[in-house]
């Protein structure tokens, strides 16, 4: 999956073929205009104004309190990059708009776009980091507000694949105990807790300025799923205590030494048969195609933390050193963009 320029019509497929349309401008100067349209309608209520239904320019105005002039100045934009509907004078949601911007959505991903207001200054950072090598270190540099901001963001995505990997896990039989890292609010322990009633789950969240992130509700699963604030890098997971590991898109912001540590303390905490999954941003081995949302993603880590995104055999070498038989490939969720790495304890090691 790419995004790119898309022709409306048989005169801008023809400009499109011709190669004579500046690219770089458009990809640029439109993208940005782009993202900061949906970013502004976000924050000041403009998808919520619409929930209930249509509305005019007036109407939306008011409702968000904001200038009537600028305020169809951002509806022609988002209407015209796919967001809202016109008709008659009034706008409306579209599907798309309906389905992950509004807040009380169960698919809602407010809080992702919210974060890019964040992410807008942390990839300032670009240059120094392609001239330097150095990253920003974003786990250590971002503020509270920032760091509360990123894991509701987090959750949110989260929150989107949490059934399917319900659905793909490989759960042993009899299966009663799970530990789940780096899941702060407890996501995808609360899906596979509902899908086999005698799990059990415990959450390491990572302890972080700002405070503890409070977990999803979940009420009928509250002596089920155990919160607890803890460094994975120091936590005591003890030996032989459970059935599942789910190590959740965390161990790329760890050096690769303590990835091997961190992986053999989590092999040893897992029952024989046990399954460790590994649930993070895919990314093509040496010699393959990238995408560009893998390529993408590949700077954005590396200018933002230490540590770049694993190749599926470099997951598979840690889940080896750590007496784990992994898969043979991994789980590639909707979308292709994360990979779900699957290995199982054959011993007592």
């Amino acid at each position: 999956m790419h995004m790119g320029m898309l022709p409306d019509d048989p005169s801008e497929f023809e400009a499109a073929a011709s190669q004579q349309l500046p690219l770089p401008f458009f990809e640029t100067h439109f993208a940005l205009g782009r993202a900061r349209a949906v970013m502004a309608a976000t924050r000041l209520g403009v998808f919520e104004a619409l929930g209930a239904g249509v509305a005019t320019v007036a109407e939306i105005a008011d409702r968000c309190e904001t200038d009537t002039a600028a305020t169809q100045q951002l509806l022609l934009a988002l209407a015209g990059s796919g967001y809202l509907l016109y008709r008659e004078g009034r706008y409306a949601l579209t599907p798309s708009a309906r389905t992950w911007l509004l807040a009380d959505s169960p698919t809602s991903i407010v809080d992702v776009v919210l974060f890019a207001y964040d992410e807008w200054g942390l990839m300032a950072h670009v240059e120094d980091y392609v001239r330097t090598g150095i990253p920003l270190e974003m786990h250590q540099t971002m503020t509270g507000t920032q760091w509360a901001q990123y894991l509701r963001s987090m959750r949110a995505l989260a929150r989107l694949t949490a059934h399917e990997v319900a659905d793909v896990l490989p759960i042993p039989d009899g299966a009663t105990d799970m530990i789940d890292v780096g899941d702060a609010r407890g996501h995808y322990s609360i899906a596979l807790c509902r899908r086999y009633p005698r799990l059990r789950s415990l959450v390491l969240g990572t302890p972080k300025v700002g405070g503890p992130v409070p977990p999803a509700a979940a009420a009928e699963l509250d002596d089920r799923i155990v919160h607890l604030e803890a460094d994975a890098l120091l936590h005591d997971f003890g030996a032989g205590r459970c059935d599942l590991v789910l190590l959740c898109d965390l161990g790329r912001h760890f050096s690769a030494t303590e990835n091997t540590q961190l992986f053999r303390r989590l092999g040893r905490t897992l029952r024989p048969r046990g399954v460790f999954a590994v649930i993070e941003p895919a990314r093509l081995e040496k010699g393959h195609h990238t995408s560009q949302f893998a390529a993408l993603n590949e700077l954005y880590f590396g200018t933002l933390s230490h540590c770049q995104s694993r190749t599926p055999n470099d997951t598979a070498g840690l889940l080896r050193d750590a007496g784990l038989q992994p898969a043979a490939k991994p789980i590639m969720l909707s979308g292709g963009e994360v990979a779900v790495q699957i290995a199982t304890k054959t011993s007592a090691r």
